[in-house]
């Protein structure tokens, strides 16, 4: 066991435009997805159905829920969250409110509560809310980001959207410095560089930047071929305070925490 553990967030997408195929499912084979995830380590499922790599459009709140009410149902049926935690990837009201309503106890909402009606919904549920920063939109968030001090601004965010969600008496935080929305390669690894700088609001800290592109820029790869940048980045960001990893291979997050840990101890 580990000591300290840290949390795996399992991705799973129920979009045909998520950047990693292997993330993507469909209700055929979602219930044994989501059994495989728990089986190999996964303590926080994280389910969505609007892809936010750069460039991606939003659908309306009725083509959302179409994609995911057949799942979030079955997981309420078969009471899959006694089995783990589910967390919804997503900023859409109705479709949050539905989750809530079938056992789903954490929103990672990228849009960081910008909502109002999200974050009365999440403070009625007394649920978790992931705050992720994000600069402008899935749309043009890479279209040349620029900060004067991307540390300074984020942190700025942080303590704007604290505020905010303690004012709908949101008790339950989590940040996310929002590794690929809305940054450069420099901006993301002064984040994770510095990842312990934002511990001193006293929540939890999660980083995701399973696969993502900034591995391509450092060396060249695909998607597929990413893993083994993906994990050096995540053992880094537990070295540097992060307690929740978001991530699309669960097994094998779990044998390289578990080795740390052991060198650690």
């Amino acid at each position: 066991m580990l000591i300290n553990k840290v949390k795996i967030m399992g991705i799973l997408n129920a979009n045909e435009d998520s950047f990693f195929h292997k993330s993507r499912f469909s209700f055929l084979n979602a219930k044994s997805k989501i059994l495989s995830m728990i089986n190999n380590g996964a303590d926080i499922i994280d389910i969505g159905a609007v892809s936010s790599r750069p460039g991606s459009l939003a659908v309306s709140s009725k083509e959302e829920l179409l994609r995911l009410k057949d799942i979030i149902d079955l997981i309420k049926k078969d009471k899959l969250y006694e089995r783990s935690t589910f967390s919804l990837d997503s900023y859409n009201p109705i479709v949050i409110k539905y989750a809530l309503d079938c056992g789903f106890t954490i929103i990672n909402d990228i849009s960081a509560l910008q909502n109002d009606e999200v974050a009365k919904i999440i403070g009625e549920y007394k649920a978790s809310v992931v705050l992720m920063h994000m600069q402008n939109n899935p749309l043009n968030m890479q279209d040349n980001p620029r900060y004067e001090n991307v540390l300074l601004e984020v942190n700025d965010f942080f303590k704007q959207r604290i505020l905010k969600a303690k004012k709908f008496n949101i008790k339950n935080i989590i940040l996310d410095p929002g590794i690929g929305f809305g940054k450069t390669l420099e901006h993301n690894i002064t984040l994770i560089k510095n990842l312990d700088y934002f511990g001193h609001f006293g929540y939890e800290i999660l980083l995701g930047a399973s696969r993502k592109s900034m591995i391509n820029e450092i060396i060249t790869s695909s998607a597929e071929q990413r893993l083994a940048g993906t994990l050096a980045i995540h053992l880094e960001a537990v070295n540097k305070g992060a307690s929740i990893i978001r991530c699309h291979d669960v097994k094998e997050h779990l044998q390289a925490f578990e080795v740390q840990t052991n060198i650690r101890s």
